[in-house]
Formats: C-alpha cells, sequence, structure tokens
C-alpha cells in the first residue's frame, strides 16, 4: 500500500526545492525589493508574488503528471521554470512603469503581473504535457 511513498517523497521534495530555486531567482531579478515590500504590507507585491508562485506549481504539477522519473521531473521542471522567469522579462519590458506600480501599491499592476504569471504557467503547462 505504501510502496510508492519514496517516490512521492522524492516527487514532492524535487518540486519543493525547484519551487523555492525558481522563486528565490524571481525575487533577485524585480527591480524591486520584494519581500520587504510585502513585510510592509504593499498588496500589489503579494498579488504579484502569490501569481507568480502558481504559476511555476502549475508548471511543476503538470511535469510531476507526466513522468515517473525524478530526474525527468527535475529537468523539464527547471525547463517550464525558465520559462516563466523569461515571461516575467518579457511583461515587465511591456508594461510601463511597472517598478513604479508595484512600489507604489498599485494593485492593478499586482493583479495584471499575476494574472500573467499565471496564464503563462497554463500555457506552459500545457506545452510541457504535449
Amino acid at each position: 500500500m505504501l510502496t510508492t511513498l519514496p517516490l512521492y517523497l522524492a516527487f514532492l521534495g524535487t518540486t519543493v526545492v525547484l519551487l523555492i530555486a525558481a522563486l528565490a531567482i524571481y525575487v533577485m531579478l524585480t527591480p524591486y525589493k520584494e519581500i520587504s515590500l510585502i513585510r510592509n504590507g504593499n498588496r500589489a507585491a503579494a498579488y504579484s508574488l502569490g501569481g507568480t508562485a502558481a504559476g511555476m506549481a502549475i508548471v511543476l504539477h503538470s511535469t510531476a503528471s507526466g513522468t515517473f522519473i525524478v530526474l525527468e521531473l527535475a529537468v523539464w521542471g527547471a525547463i517550464g521554470l525558465a520559462g516563466q522567469l523569461l515571461a516575467f522579462l518579457a511583461v515587465s519590458f511591456l508594461i510601463p512603469r511597472l517598478r513604479q506600480g508595484i512600489e507604489e501599491d498599485n494593485v492593478a499592476y499586482g493583479i495584471v503581473l499575476g494574472a500573467f504569471s499565471i496564464a503563462m504557467g497554463i500555457l506552459n503547462a500545457g506545452a510541457l504535457s504535449a
């Protein structure tokens, strides 16, 4: 009954490590101090980071659903997360005043960035499951 428990733990551990690593890179890529802003009650930064985490989790879910091999999960998960990070860079160039909007707690900027991250996660997940 619990024969697949080690595989479950390996998959969960791998996806959690990948998610934490990708979020750490994301926070370093953003031109604002997202964690500090969130600690100070900035809702735009919270929506943005929350949407980004959800988009990344969608990618990892799709990757984990398509394999039974931990190495394959790690490789394709990292590829999918790299796509998420590249999408953030693209969106940050396309949205004027993104940095100022987030820093000034303009919730619309946070929601748009979070929604783009989730949308990209869904598209990425579909591409990974093909």
